[in-house]
This record gives C-alpha cells, structure tokens and sequence, in this order.
C-alpha cells in the first residue's frame, strides 16, 4: 500500500496534468508536513514555482489545482492560503482506517526493502582496560536503534564493535601486569586483575615516571605486535576481563554485537608494508619506514611524515604523523617521530 504522502503526491500530479497538460505530470508538488497544525498536515508549494513557466499568478495557479484535484477519500476539502500554499488536512476516519489496518498487519504496515542491503553498524567502541562513560552508552542505544530498523526492514546488518584493543598504551599495561599480578600469565582460565580503570591508571602514573618501565614497555609493544607468547597472553588477559565487563551493559541492554577490534588488522599491516614498498612511496631512515602525503606539511612548510613502522620494528595503530606543534623533522630524520 502507498504511504499517505505518495498517494497525495499522486493526485496533486493528476490534478497538474489536467490543469496544465500531460507535460506537467511528473512535476514535483512540492508536498511537505506544515510548520503549524492550524494549516492542516501537509502543505504543496509548487503553485509559486509555476508562476513564470504559466504566466499566471501562484493563487490562480493553486486555484486550477485544487479545483482538479481528487483527494476527498484521504482529506478534508483543501484550502488555499496566503499566496497559493495548498493546505491539505487528513480526515479523521482516514487516519483511523490507517491505524487500524497496521495493528493487523504484523509488519504494522511497513514494506520490506525492495533491494537488501548489507549494512554496517559501528557500535560504541571502548577501550579496553577503561570504563565505558556515557558516550559509550547513547552510541550503543543509537546503534543498537539502526540496526534494529535495519535488520526489520530485511538488510543484512553486521553490527560490529570496533574496540581499542591495540596499540602503544598495551605496552605499559602488559609490562605492568607482569609485575603486579604474574598469576594471570599463569593460570588457564581468567583471573580477576581488579579494576581495570585503577589499574591502567597506574601503569600510566609509571609509565610518565619510569624511564625504564617507559623503554619495557615500549619493548612489550614490539612482543606483543610480533605475537610473543608472555606478552600476547597478558594482552588475551586485560581484554577477556574488559569483555566482561563490557558484556554486563550489552545484556541489560539486550544487545547482540560482534567485536572487530584494532587487533583485527595487525596480521594485514605487513602487506600494507609491502604494497607501499612496490608502490615506491616508502621511505626508510634510521630504521623507521613513512611516507610523506602530499599536502602534508607543517607551518614552515616542511613535509610531515606519516610513520607506518617504527624503527624497533612496530607498527603504529592507528597510522600517525608528526604533530603540528612540533618540530618537523626533515626527510633524514623521521625516526624521531613516536607515538609515546
């Protein structure tokens, strides 16, 4: 069944073509719901646009179509106003039959998609080892609210949660892990760290303090990156137990999603590597391997690198440039550019 605003479409083309002629049958009415209920539900305002092809005043043009125009089984008789708005009211029967004829319909009156799609939700996306905050909370009712329309209109919905489960910061929190809690690296089945947002802010505390806990953990990013097994079991661990309590939401919240984090991507950056390299576009220098964008620069000019593998070996997630507030390096120096 056509929805109330195609069926009006429809007549007011009916009634242009009879007015006007055929070569004004496709015309757009310009048919949009009104500003004010006391102008009824919907307004058409293509009567001002047709004022110079017809010659003719906008009111008299409104006139000629609500004159042709058919609409008696959906509205009370039109109205003209100002100078040529068309204000269409529904009638109260009309709305009633409508409401009626959706609560019989399983599908309460809604068409499944003609042409099914595949549709790609992004869900909140925390990071492990830190508490969710509200941000995290309205973006995962937001998508949970798409994918749902999606998913009943007949898409094929992947609801993917793209979580912050990589990159430098895991270098601190393995390295810091080790020391204050060996038993997890131990055990075969999980174990209670405690709270995770006490803990990553501990290993930040030492992390800024620490020169050498700093060069550990940068060390433990690399193991973890090349899947060295202490490191990668310690990672498994802060995730498994910021699943948890990430879970603990989702279930209050009946939310079904499937977790595509950072960590996704790693096996793929060494290609990326390589294709950069066929491509020609790498440069190397002290170890570290970037590219420099075109466009590109800072404010002296200077070209900015983006680093695509730092010179101990890791790889940056995501990809990163020199800061615009710092000094630029020159192209023989962009080792010097970090993360940390």
């Amino acid at each position: 069944m056509k929805s109330t605003i195609a069926q009006l479409t429809a007549q007011l083309q009916r009634a242009m073509a009879t007015a006007f002629g055929e070569n004004w049958a496709s015309a757009d009415p310009i048919l949009v719901p009104t500003t004010n209920p006391k102008f009824g539900d919907y307004q058409a305002n293509v009567a001002m646009s047709l004022a110079k092809p017809l010659a003719s005043s906008p009111r008299a043009i409104a006139t000629q179509i609500v004159d042709n125009l058919d609409v008696g089984n959906l509205c009370e008789p039109p109205e003209i106003a100002g100078p040529g708005f068309i204000n269409l009211r529904l009638k109260t029967s009309y709305l009633a039959d409508q409401l009626k004829a959706m609560q019989a319909d399983p599908r309460l009156g809604v068409a499944p998609a003609s042409q099914p799609q595949k549709v790609i939700v992004d869900f909140s996306s925390p990071n492990i080892a830190k508490e969710m905050h509200v941000g995290h909370l309205r973006s995962t009712i937001i998508g949970d609210s798409i994918a749902r329309v999606q998913e009943f209109m007949g898409h094929d919905v992947l609801r993917l949660n793209h979580v912050g489960d990589w990159g430098t910061q895991f270098g601190m929190l393995i390295t810091h892990l080790k020391e204050v809690c060996p038993a997890a690296l131990e055990a075969e089945s999980a174990v209670d760290i405690g709270d995770l947002a006490t803990f990553y802010k501990q290993a930040k505390q030492r992390f800024d303090a620490d020169e050498d806990f700093k060069t550990r953990s940068r060390e433990a990013v690399v193991d973890l990156q090349s899947g060295e097994e202490t490191a990668t079991r310690a990672w498994k661990t802060l995730c498994e137990q910021s699943r948890r309590e990430f879970q603990k939401l989702y279930n209050r919240l009946d939310i079904e999603i499937q977790e595509r984090g950072e960590s996704f991507y790693n096996p793929l950056l060494a290609d990326v590597v390589k294709d950069l390299e066929a491509q020609g576009l790498l440069v190397e220098d002290q170890g570290a391997k970037v590219v420099f964008a075109e466009g590109f620069t800072n404010k002296d000019g200077d070209p900015l690198p983006l680093i695509i593998q730092k010179s101990d070996g890791g790889y940056t997630m995501p990809l990163r440039i020199w800061p615009p507030s710092a000094t630029a390096p020159s192209k023989t120096r962009p080792s010097e550019c970090s993360t940390w």
